[in-house]
């Protein structure tokens, strides 16, 4: 509106500015003009009285002469008549001749003369006309020019009211044409912009003088969709610094709120009152650096038994205890609700139906019903966290993929990024979900939802394509669905460089001491270690499979290699989880009853949760690790390994169905599912010469340091800052031109 208001008044002064100029010009115009024509009728006036006039001087006859000029003196515009003799004399005149007339101005001309002067009354015109003979005198017409002043002055304000209402005209023509061009030229524009559908008809071609605009504007969003242009490329090292520099510069004044199920700290009652625990999660290990480098708040389930003593009124608390840098605020769930939602739905179901571990999936309806009350109840706590309509909200896992959905409903503004951290499966087992279309609207009302491998992303694609009505553009990777649209992108998860783990610890050599004092070992003896939870999907009995081959085939390991076995329980609750662990220690008691001998045991399992300084401890004194999940994300034991060795020594034994391996390509690959692979990359492990360990290590070592979780993080931050800027971006264009 200010603009249309610019332009009329802008107008408005150009055509005032042309009366002004065109006024003089107008003016000379108008006297000519008039000017010409009462010339012509003095003409006129002269042919049709000169036979008359001619013939009543020649008889002298004075009255008669001065009653013709009389009475062709009654028109308005006609002063009076006169007769000049040859020698300049005004022998005869009308009665209306004026006083101070003299017969110079059109004395001694043959011709017809026209002269214009001024008397008393204004401006007038003198015509003299000879009468013949050439000796007879002239016949002198005066007109009146006052009218052609009021004329001109009429004309003038009739130009500069028709200048006016021209003005107006065009401006409000001009307004519409651009209005109605600009809405037009911004849906072509946007248009051009949007990536081409598949099944639908290809969008509308710019025209050649838009041309030029829309390569400008997909040079610009080019920039805002690439790494190098948000400083990912250019950012030599990611850090909890780097990650603030995002929020202040890309994400300026924005909050950042993450939700998982487990919390990063609990608090549990014990012999000497409350102690703080972290859990052993890789979703914690790799979440928590990123919370503190953002300063912003973590919603999760409250799970220690003396969580509730240690929150303030609103549930809140100030996290890390010995150096607070964000809020964790908790949310409670009763007995019913975590059996549901937790145990039931999420790892009886979900959990077995992302990994093809061969349990089968259980799907209840009270599960269900639970899952559905436990999303619901998180995305209250989002709302009640949420300082402002546009908070970027970090959702993690499978524990809430119903929660970006919730919570695109009551904050539209959102910007919702989603991480599954288990794989995701092919459409078809997916399939045997009764509820696979909630679980996919779901996920779907996420701005982005990310995942370790684009193997994953494009399984998640298939199976969107086959469960909804959707658009799917595979080349740009996003669906869009009842108007949504979501990018689904890979995100490699990793872990903080330098691990916060590490700065106490001891030096190699000393923390391989410490280690074999703890568990009674020599040594000299070769360690092989192995850190995870108790979880059918971790390949637990198939590592042990592997030590026995390796002792069968190679007995000159027996008494000279252990295996250390660290395995939280978890999910005790559940039969396949208490089955795993029963089977586990079995197998273990077998294989030392075996092979061991008094002061040596093949396989050391320690059925009890470890810390993180305890876990890096093992890792720096190990020969060896062994990774062999049967179905996996990403798994970051891998990783922890490989950045807890400075000492560029070591070596990893990686299944090739975790994540990691893409990355993590100088480790030994293996299938978890062929013993006597494993058993052979054992061996291959424990006999690799020290500078083979070297090259191997110090590569993987450069990934992790390059590709840690604050790129992971800040990839993510860098997406959403992205789309951002586009939506604000299209939007604009949107409220200049909207479509209809």
């Amino acid at each position: 509106m200010r603009m249309t208001t610019r332009f009329i008044v802008a107008l408005l002064a150009v055509f005032a500015v042309m009366a002004v100029a065109l006024a003089p010009l107008v003016d000379g115009l108008i006297t000519r003009w008039f000017e010409h024509d009462v010339e012509a009728r003095s003409q006129l006036v002269f042919n049709s009285i000169q036979d008359t006039l001619t013939e009543l001087i020649a008889r002298g006859d004075g009255p008669a002469i001065r009653a013709l000029f009389d009475h062709i003196a009654l028109d308005e515009r006609l002063l009076a008549l006169g007769y000049c003799t040859a020698d300049g004399v005004l022998l005869y005149a009308g009665a209306k001749m004026p006083r101070d007339f003299t017969c110079a101005p059109v004395d001694a001309h043959e011709d017809p003369a026209f002269a214009i002067d001024r008397g008393p009354t204004g401006r007038r015109l003198i015509g003299g006309f000879p009468l013949a003979p050439a000796d007879a005198g002239r016949l002198v017409v005066l007109h009146d020019l006052g009218f052609i002043e009021t004329r001109s002055t009429r004309v003038l304000l009739y130009l500069v009211g028709a200048l006016i209402v021209l003005a107006g005209l065009i401006s409000a023509a001009t307004v519409l044409v651009a209005r109605f061009t600009l809405r037009d030229w911004l849906k072509v524009v946007r248009a051009s912009l949007q990536p081409p559908v598949p099944g639908t008809p290809p969008p509308q071609t710019a025209p050649p003088d838009m041309a030029p605009v829309v390569r400008e504007i997909r040079q610009l969003l080019r920039a805002l969709e690439s790494d190098r242009g948000l400083g990912d490329d250019g950012r030599q090292s990611w850090s909890p610094e780097s990650l603030a520099g995002i929020l202040q510069q890309d994400l300026a004044g924005s909050q950042v709120i993450v939700v998982s199920n487990r919390e990063p700290y609990s608090h549990e009652h014990g012999a000497e009152g409350i102690t703080v625990e972290r859990p052993a999660s890789g979703l914690v290990s790799a979440l928590e650096p990123v919370t503190r480098a953002c300063a912003g708040t973590w919603i999760a389930y409250g799970s220690g038994d003396a969580d509730r003593e240690t929150v303030d009124a609103h549930d809140r608390l100030a996290v890390p205890p010995d150096d607070p840098a964000y809020t964790l605020r908790r949310v409670w769930l009763d007995e019913d609700e975590l059996e549901g939602f937790y145990y039931g739905f999420a790892n009886e179901g979900l959990w077995p139906l992302c990994h093809l571990a061969f349990v089968r999936p259980v799907f209840r309806e009270g599960d269900w019903q639970r899952y559905v009350a436990v999303n619901r109840k998180f995305a209250d706590a989002v709302l009640a966290e949420a300082h402002d309509p546009q908070p970027i909200v970090l959702v993690q896992d499978y524990h809430f993929a119903l929660l970006p959905r919730m919570i695109r409903e009551r904050l539209p503004e959102a910007t919702i990024v989603t991480f599954w951290h288990i794989p995701w499966p092919n459409a078809e087992a997916f399939g045997i979900c009764p509820w696979r279309e909630e679980l996919l609207r779901g996920l779907l009302g996420s701005t982005i939802l990310g995942f370790h491998t684009q193997f994953h992303c494009n399984n998640f694609l298939a199976t969107v394509d086959r469960c909804l009505e959707s658009r799917i553009d595979h080349e740009e990777s996003t669906v869009r669905h009842r108007g949504d649209t979501t990018l689904v992108r890979r995100y490699p998860i990793s872990i903080e460089w330098p691990p916060s783990a590490l700065v106490r610890q001891l030096p190699v050599d000393a923390c391989r001491r410490a280690v074999c004092a703890q568990l009674g070992l020599p040594e000299d003896i070769r360690l092989g270690v192995g850190v995870e939870r108790f979880d059918y999907t971790k390949g637990i009995l198939d590592r042990f499979l592997a030590v026995q081959a390796l002792l069968e085939r190679e007995p000159r390991w027996i008494g000279r290699f252990t295996f250390v076995q660290i395995a939280a329980p978890t999910r005790s609750k559940l039969p396949a989880y208490r089955q795993l662990q029963d089977e586990a220690e079995a197998l273990a008691a077998e294989i030392n009853a075996r092979f061991g001998r008094e002061g040596y045991r093949p396989i050391e399992l320690l059925a009890e949760h470890h810390g993180p300084e305890d876990v890096f401890r093992l890792f720096r004194a190990a020969d060896v690790c062994v990774v062999s999940s049967l179905h996996d994300g990403m798994n970051l034991v891998a990783k922890e390994f490989v950045a807890a060795r400075e000492d560029e020594q070591g070596v990893l034994i990686l299944s090739t169905f975790a994540g990691a391996s893409r990355e993590l390509l100088e480790a030994l690959l293996v299938n978890p599912y062929d013993a006597a692979g494993m058993s052979r990359a054992l061996h291959e492990a424990l006999t690799m010469p020290p500078e083979e360990q070297r090259e191997r290590m110090r590569l993987m070592r450069a990934m992790v340091q390059e590709n840690n979780v604050y790129r992971w993080a800040g990839r993510m931050l860098l997406d959403a800052a992205r789309h951002r800027k586009r939506n604000h971006l299209l939007g604009r264009m949107a409220a200049v031109a909207p479509e209809r």
